[in-house]
């Protein structure tokens, strides 16, 4: 099964095209090549949480993607505002990805703790919060990689054998 991936970047600058979005093309890579997943659907906002809030629930309810990954607004910044967004949406939240993240980077930098990404549910749909840098997007992502088929398949309300 290929899973429907849509990606959201969150970024003032990006979405008045003065900063190219490398982190969304970072993103992209991963889950075609680690998660085989297709994109679906690909946007950048401006750092406003209605905007954003807006995208999400598009996404989710009319793209109905499997997974939404964000990038961008995670941090500690007045505009950061992604997590805020997201949880306007979310029906059901996931802390154990968000914390498998933060512990993973944190053995090679103490930035990790300023990280404030969330995971999240939306009806069938994960919505997890990445960094808005493409090393931050690698650094966070990967360590969590191998268990977002897991995670897919629970919110899908499939099974899979789990392998303990």
């Amino acid at each position: 099964m290929r899973w429907k991936v849509a990606l959201l970047t969150a970024s003032d600058k990006g979405s008045r095209g003065e900063r190219e979005d490398t982190s969304a093309q970072v993103i992209r890579e991963l889950i075609e090549e680690e998660l085989m997943g297709d994109i679906v659907d690909y946007r950048i906002v401006p750092d406003d949480p209605d905007e954003i809030r807006a995208a999400l629930i598009e996404m989710a309810d009319y793209f109905q993607a499997d997974l939404i990954l964000t990038t961008g607004g995670t941090g500690l910044a007045i505009r950061d505002v992604t997590p805020e967004a997201t949880l306007m949406v979310a029906e059901r939240i996931v802390p154990g990805i968000p914390e498998a993240m933060r512990a993973a980077v944190l053995q090679r930098s103490r930035h990790g703790m300023l990280f404030r990404g969330i995971c999240a549910v939306r009806g069938r749909t994960l919505i997890l919060n990445l960094p808005g840098d493409p090393k931050g997007v690698h650094e966070h992502l990967m360590p969590v990689m191998d268990m977002l088929p897991e995670a897919l398949d629970q919110v899908k309300g499939l099974r899979r054998e789990q392998e303990r």
